[in-house]
C-alpha cells in the first residue's frame, strides 16, 4: 500500500472518534451510544436510491447508485462490536461500494447486543441469504462484505453456509475483520500504543457480552479464525497497520491461503480501524474502496 497521503486529515478523524468514545461512561444508555455512533459516521454525499423491506423478517435496505447493475448484489454487514452500528452509520460506505462495484448493496440490520447475543446476528444473516436465493438470486451474482464485527460475521456466514452444503457467494470482502474473540494475536500488544481507538480489554469485554457466560470464544461461528477455512470463495482483506486487531486479518488470510483459498491481503500503512468509513476525508479510504470494487467485479460470474 502507498505511504499515507493525509496525515493531518487522519489526525482530525482520530480526534473525532476519540471525542465520541471519550464522552461515554459505564452507564451511558445504549440508545445514546448508538445515536452518537450514527452521527459520527453519517455522511450523504452521493446520489443513490434506497428501499427498505423485510427479508424473511429481517430488516434490510437496498442501496443502488445511478447506473449500477441490477443483477449483482453485495450483502453488507456493518460493524460496531455487535452492539452498535446500523444502516445509518454505514450508509456512505455502502453507497460508495455500490458505485465502485457497479452493483446493488443490501445492508442487513441484524440484531444487536445487549438485546440479543450470539448466534442471533448469524441467524439473521443466514435468513437473508436464504431469502435472496428464494427470490431467484444466483449465488454467483452475490458477494458478502463486512467491517469489524460485521467482517467476522461475514466470515462466519461463509463457514455456516459451507457446512450446511449451501452454495456460496462469488466472493467476500473483510474490512478490519474481528475474526478472533480471544484477541490472542500479538498485534494486540505490539500495536497497543499505535492504535488510538481499540485496546484488548475492550475487545474481550465485548466478546464476553456477545457470547454470554456459557459461550465458547473458540466456536468458529463466533471466531472464524479458529475454524476450518477450506472451500471458501475468493477473499479480499483490508486492514490498517495501526490496528491492535491487525493479526485477526493477517492470521485469517494466512490460514485461508494454506487451506487453498484465493486470498488478497492489503495492510494499509498508518491506517486505523475501518478507515474506509472516512472516505470523504481520507484519499486512502477512497483508494481502498476503488480496490474493493475492482476485486468484486473480477469475481462475479459473467452474465
Amino acid at each position: 500500500m502507498s505511504v499515507i497521503k493525509s496525515y493531518d486529515a487522519l489526525e482530525q478523524v482520530i480526534a473525532r472518534i476519540q471525542a465520541v468514545y471519550g464522552g461515554w461512561r459505564r452507564h451511558t444508555p445504549i440508545d445514546v451510544m448508538r445515536r452518537d455512533w450514527d452521527e459520527l459516521f453519517w455522511a450523504d454525499q452521493l446520489t443513490c436510491e434506497t428501499h427498505d423491506c423485510l427479508a424473511d423478517g429481517v430488516p434490510v435496505r437496498w442501496i443502488k447508485v445511478p447506473g449500477a447493475r441490477e443483477d449483482r448484489t453485495l450483502i453488507y454487514l456493518h460493524g460496531g462490536g455487535y452492539k452498535m452500528g446500523s444502516l445509518v452509520s454505514h450508509h456512505d460506505l455502502m453507497v460508495r461500494l455500490s458505485h465502485a462495484a457497479s452493483c446493488r448493496v443490501l445492508g442487513v440490520d441484524y440484531r444487536l447486543l445487549p438485546e440479543y447475543r450470539f448466534p442471533e446476528p448469524l441467524v439473521d444473516v443466514l435468513a437473508v441469504y436464504d431469502w435472496l436465493l428464494v427470490q431467484g438470486f444466483e449465488p454467483g451474482q452475490l458477494a458478502i462484505a463486512g467491517d469489524s464485527a460485521g467482517g467476522g460475521l461475514a466470515a462466519a456466514t461463509l463457514l455456516a453456509l459451507r457446512d450446511k452444503g449451501q452454495p456460496l457467494p462469488a466472493s467476500a470482502v473483510l474490512l478490519s475483520a474481528w475474526t478472533d474473540l480471544t484477541a490472542s494475536g500479538t498485534s494486540y500488544v505490539s500495536r497497543a500504543e499505535a492504535d488510538p481507538i481499540h485496546q484488548r480489554p475492550m475487545i474481550l469485554a465485548l466478546a464476553q457480552q456477545y457470547l454470554g457466560d456459557e459461550g465458547n470464544p473458540l466456536d468458529p461461528l463466533a471466531s472464524p479464525l479458529h475454524g476450518e477455512l477450506a472451500g471458501l470463495p475468493p477473499l479480499l482483506l483490508q486492514v490498517g497497520d495501526r490496528e491492535t486487531g491487525l493479526d485477526d486479518s493477517i492470521e485469517f488470510a494466512a490460514k485461508a491461503r494454506a487451506a487453498g483459498v484465493a486470498v488478497e491481503l492489503q495492510v494499509w500503512p498508518q491506517m486505523i480501524h475501518v478507515f474506509q468509513q472516512f472516505a470523504e476525508e481520507l484519499p486512502e479510504a477512497r483508494e481502498a474502496i476503488r480496490g474493493i470494487g475492482a476485486f468484486l467485479q473480477r469475481q462475479w460470474q459473467p452474465s
